[in-house]
């Protein structure tokens, strides 16, 4: 394991930069993995890191020792030692636990095989990094194969986002920087938008494979222009007296009853 002791090594620059820069992460299409559960899933799911970086007191802890001892093998892999000093400006998080992965971020096949998908969920302009955290851990919980991403969405890779989503990421087929009008035209199962407008209750839809629901802005919801080529609208009935769900909270009830329902169409 070699040993960065100041600020100005190339490769401690670099994960500072990874960090702070959306653009550069998109870029060299890398993502820092920060804490034990998000690289144990990641491991879980096959994945293996580019580098690992353990501070000095992480490498005290039994399960990023593990972790060490896991991957040590691998001859591509590069192990970094940091003192909890320098740790501590790469971390994304208050308390680190003291281990980061330097991972790519996965390729998957082109958007044409759109009409593979059978339940996928469609966003748009979603800018709350937790928000889409929270709405690829749902979507992953319901067995979601596929999440398209408008260009404006936030980065699906930043630390706040990744943290959110809990390893959701890795079992996942993500597609950024999508056209979705475009993405609707070519699908050949049913978009369903949810919105408060012109809409049904989500209760009484009939949500049959093959579907992509649509999740939109967390203030102004889905744009005109995407809602006129959508098939149908459902919304979510509020028998209480708020106006309206946060877009993660509403994603999660869209996406199980649709898993509520389509337990139902297997059960004899």
């Amino acid at each position: 394991m070699r040993c960065i002791s100041s600020r100005q090594h190339p490769f401690y620059k670099k994960m500072l930069k990874l960090q702070a820069s959306s653009t550069y992460r998109q870029t060299e299409k890398l993502a820092l993995l920060d804490g034990v559960h998000l690289v144990e899933s990641y491991l879980a799911c096959g994945g293996m890191p580019l580098s690992l970086i353990i501070s000095e007191s992480g490498s005290q802890i039994q399960e990023i020792r593990h972790i060490i001892n896991q991957t040590k093998a691998v001859p591509a892999l590069d192990s970094w030692a940091l003192s909890d000093a320098l740790f501590k400006h790469i971390s994304s998080v208050k308390t680190p636990v003291g281990i980061l992965a330097l991972i790519q971020v996965p390729a998957h096949p082109s958007v044409g095989r759109i009409r593979d998908c059978s339940f996928g969920v469609m966003l748009e302009t979603i800018q709350d990094p937790g928000n889409l955290g929270s709405i690829l851990r749902s979507a992953a919980a319901a067995s979601v194969s596929d999440v398209f991403l408008s260009a404006d969405c936030t980065d699906c890779w930043s630390p706040r986002t990744l943290r959110a989503g809990m390893g959701a990421h890795f079992h996942l087929r993500l597609h950024e920087d999508i056209d979705l009008i475009k993405l609707t035209g070519e699908y050949g199962g049913e978009v369903v938008a949810a919105t408060m407008r012109d809409a049904v209750s989500v209760y009484t839809a009939n949500l049959q494979e093959p579907i992509i629901f649509a999740f939109g802005n967390e203030g102004n919801g889905l744009s005109e222009e995407l809602l006129k080529q959508i098939d149908r609208r459902i919304k979510i009935v509020m028998p209480g007296k708020i106006e309206s769900l946060n877009v993660a909270a509403a994603a999660a009830v869209c996406l199980f009853e649709h898993v509520r329902q389509r337990q139902l169409q297997t059960q004899p």
